[in-house]
């Protein structure tokens, strides 16, 4: 019998197997795809170019993916925060270029100051790894961030900045997100380092250079033979000191322990015997945006000629759009649009993303040499994209949301909300040093 079963080869999984392999315990992992990585994923164009399709952006207060990165020799290069140039605005059918909130007067600039400091000041009473320790946490989590916002009398532009900056991250709207959870990931930056409401030094400044999915790719030829591929689960069934996965097909693997990193949408369609009913019902009480993923590449980056710098936010099909690399642009659809978005055939998507990259961009984004649409929503092994908490989420989940029960243990993006990539390294190493110590 294995010492520990990993369930997924995403980021969470391959670092949890890896940290067991090196602690000297005999791991396997068991992917469902045919192929590493699980929400990170990248491609290599004709001329040589990778482009990321997942997850691509890091900041500085995302140190256990920092930490893996320099680990298996890769590097570190500025992300879009570098590019030169006027950010776009696509808001109410009209295109404005400028500095960050261009279309504010300075009356609307100076109150949003004066609310996102409101919210740095409870940021800081909330512990990000227990928000159910504040005192007020039923109270804070009962209410929605567009319900804060009226009660602070924000001013309808800054209302909209957040609205923005919540499409623009690929997250459901400020009325369908709880001010507790938005509180506790404003806190998991820490409290000396927290100032702001979206510092993209702390969270988006860097990008690995040699392609995000390469970090998959290393630790994968790390544990070498250990990886089963295209080896879907059905079923768990959690003893006390064993775990028997059924897999698709009818084959069964058994272990003494269970690293379960499997996305929580995904595992709502896994058989799990033998858990307490408490810890069941918070896995699957867990809610994920949904998102499709565009990428467009260009032979050059033609907004720079533009006074442009790539990046974008918006109210239309594209929340958001920034420069991956050179002649690189990405963007995410978020929530509101994404029915709109997989209504449509392929040939629609693209066309749909073209006409929507060339509003803001000119006529030449609607020329891209190549394009990708990665709808993560309705792949079958992920169904969605980061964790989200609608008002009362936090409450209902409670603090077993990241909890282990023995010899069921859990890591992945899901469980925490300091960035998805950072969030699955970070739990997965938190898993493996669980079972080591077990």
């Amino acid at each position: 019998m294995l010492d520990v079963i990993v369930l997924g080869a995403g980021l969470a999984g391959l670092s949890a197997a890896r940290d067991l392999m090196h602690g000297g315990l005999d791991v396997r992992v068991l992917e469902a795809r045919d192929r590493v990585g699980g929400r990170v994923k990248q491609t290599r164009l004709d001329d040589g170019r990778i482009v990321q399709l997942g997850g691509e952006l890091v900041g500085s207060s995302h140190t256990s993916y920092i930490g893996l990165v320099n680990e298996l020799g890769l590097s570190l290069r500025d992300s879009y925060i570098s590019e030169p140039g006027e950010t776009v605005w696509d808001i109410d059918g009209t295109v404005i270029r400028g500095d960050q909130a261009a279309w504010m007067t300075e009356e609307d600039v100076a109150d949003y100051e004066r609310v996102t400091q409101m919210m740095v000041a409870l940021a800081k009473q909330v512990q990000p790894e227990n928000p159910w320790a504040h005192p007020d946490a039923n109270v804070l989590d009962s209410l929605s961030f567009a319900t804060w916002l009226d009660e602070v009398a924000a001013r309808p532009a800054v209302s909209r900045m957040f609205e923005l900056a919540k499409a623009g991250l690929a997250a459901d709207g400020t009325a369908r997100t709880s001010l507790l959870a938005e509180l506790r990931k404003m806190s998991s930056v820490g409290k000396t380092a927290l100032e702001r409401y979206y510092d993209i030094d702390q969270w988006t400044r860097s990008t690995v250079a040699e392609g995000s999915a390469t970090v998959a790719h290393r630790m994968a030829a790390e544990l070498g033979d250990r990886i089963e591929l295209s080896s879907a689960v059905t079923a768990l069934h959690v003893e006390p000191h064993r775990v028997t996965v059924e897999l698709r097909g009818g084959r069964t693997v058994a272990a003494a322990n269970v690293v379960c990193a499997i996305p929580v949408a995904p595992l709502r369609r896994v058989a799990i015997t033998g858990l307490s009913s408490e810890r069941l019902e918070s896995l699957h009480r867990i809610r994920n945006s949904l998102t499709a993923k565009v990428v467009a590449a260009y032979e050059t980056s033609f907004w720079r000629s533009q006074g442009q710098s790539g990046s974008a936010y918006g109210d239309g099909l594209l929340g958001s759009t920034w420069v991956q690399g050179p002649g690189v642009l990405s963007a995410l659809v978020p929530p509101a649009q994404l029915s709109f978005h997989l209504a449509g055939d392929q040939a629609a998507r693209d066309v749909d993303a073209r006409t929507a990259l060339s509003r803001m961009y000119g006529e030449a984004a609607a020329h891209p040499t190549a394009l990708f649409t990665e709808e993560w929503s309705i792949k079958p092994y992920s169904l969605g994209y980061m964790a989200h908490y609608a008002p009362g989420d936090l409450s209902a989940i409670g603090p077993l949301h990241a909890a282990h029960e023995p010899p069921f243990f859990v890591a992945g993006s899901d469980y925490w909300v300091s960035g998805y990539m950072e969030g699955a390294v970070r739990t997965g190493h938190s898993a493996a040093q669980a079972v080591l110590r077990r």
